[in-house]
């Protein structure tokens, strides 16, 4: 069963650990990446579905040339048949994973891998962030009714609202969204964090697909409320593939888990008034005393009457209501005042 929905009506954070191409082609490592993630404190492990030829077509014209970053001076076509997941691999990983206990989720970047991947009863679907705008794919997965994540990274207000109307088109409610800056790896001044505040007017649960370095940024997203992180996750950085470069460590996403978990329980609930932990200390709040002996008939004043701790008096705003009246009975040094003891 996909635990996506009963971790986080508990309370808990859903830790999505993204593979990707840390395989760098090699299934031994792959199943050990399985492995890392699940003592490092993931609860599903994602992959990717699709082939260069699936992905985007062998061609040599100028569009199909990144310019840039990680990957500058690649062709598209080279750089996915160097980067994707073998598809005999898959229903290996994932029954690797479930022996583990470990959910399992992939992307599929297109109806091929949709199909695919249902064949191998998967029990959601992760949509790129790349693949946001292709609305005719989004409903295709979405129509087998599972659990649908979907990634926003450089959408529109209106292209992920056209995401989430491809989902309910099709009779599918069940989405998630994530933010996320497709920068690889993404600077901190291009997080934008104050987003996912806004993002609650989707009325959908809400998490952060992070390719920043560290983890400041999930516990920033936790405490805005996300309820999903997905960090890249490699055995290590030296060893190199297209992804490792952006990439947690074991060590590193192990401490990431628990840092989120830990912002989640300091976010907790709204809170007014006093907590069950601070009930003692409520008792230490200040109320109007006596601080002098007080006989009948004596007005009370600055001199006789104080605000101080505990909270077994009148509350001190009433400070003002008390000065001048006259004491009804005597009143001892240390008594708490109540309305009772006043004319």
């Amino acid at each position: 069963m996909f635990q996506l929905h009963e971790k986080i009506n508990r309370g808990g954070i859903y830790i999505i650990a993204e593979m990707s191409a840390n395989h760098a082609g090699k299934l031994e490592r792959a199943m050990a990446i399985v492995e890392a993630a699940k003592e490092a404190g993931a609860d599903c492990l994602k992959i990717q579905t699709y082939t260069a030829d699936t992905i985007t077509i062998d061609c040599d014209a100028p569009c199909f040339q990144i310019h840039g970053g990680l990957w500058d001076g690649y062709n598209l076509h080279d750089l996915y048949m160097e980067a994707f997941t073998p598809w005999e691999w898959q229903p290996r990983i994932k029954e690797y994973c479930e022996k583990l206990g470990l959910d399992f989720l992939s992307t599929p970047f297109d109806s091929t891998a949709v199909d695919f991947l249902s064949g191998m009863n998967c029990e959601a679907y992760k949509v790129a962030s790349f693949e946001l705008v292709d609305i005719p794919l989004i409903e295709y997965a979405a129509r087998l009714g599972k659990t649908m994540i979907i990634s926003c990274g450089m959408g529109t207000k209106e292209e992920i609202q056209d995401a989430l109307k491809a989902c309910h088109r099709v009779g599918n409610d069940d989405v998630v969204l994530l933010k996320c800056c497709s920068e690889y790896p993404t600077n901190p001044e291009n997080l934008n964090l104050a987003t996912l505040t806004d993002m609650q007017a989707f009325g959908v649960p809400l998490g952060l697909s992070d390719h920043s370095m560290g983890y400041i940024a999930d516990v920033m997203a936790v405490a805005q409320g996300a309820c999903v992180i997905e960090k890249h996750f490699c055995l290590s950085r030296q060893e190199k593939s297209q992804d490792s470069a952006f990439s947690m460590e074991p060590a590193e996403f192990k401490a990431m888990v628990d840092a989120v978990q830990k912002a989640a329980l300091m976010r907790g609930k709204v809170q007014y008034g006093p907590t069950e932990a601070e009930a003692e200390e409520y008792k230490c709040r200040r109320s109007l005393f006596a601080v002098q002996d007080i006989p009948a008939g004596t007005i009370l004043t600055n001199e006789n009457v104080r605000s101080i701790r505990p909270y077994d008096g009148l509350p001190p705003k009433y400070l003002p209501q008390v000065l001048g009246k006259t004491a009804k009975v005597d009143i001892a040094f240390g008594t708490p005042l109540s309305w009772e003891l006043v004319e």
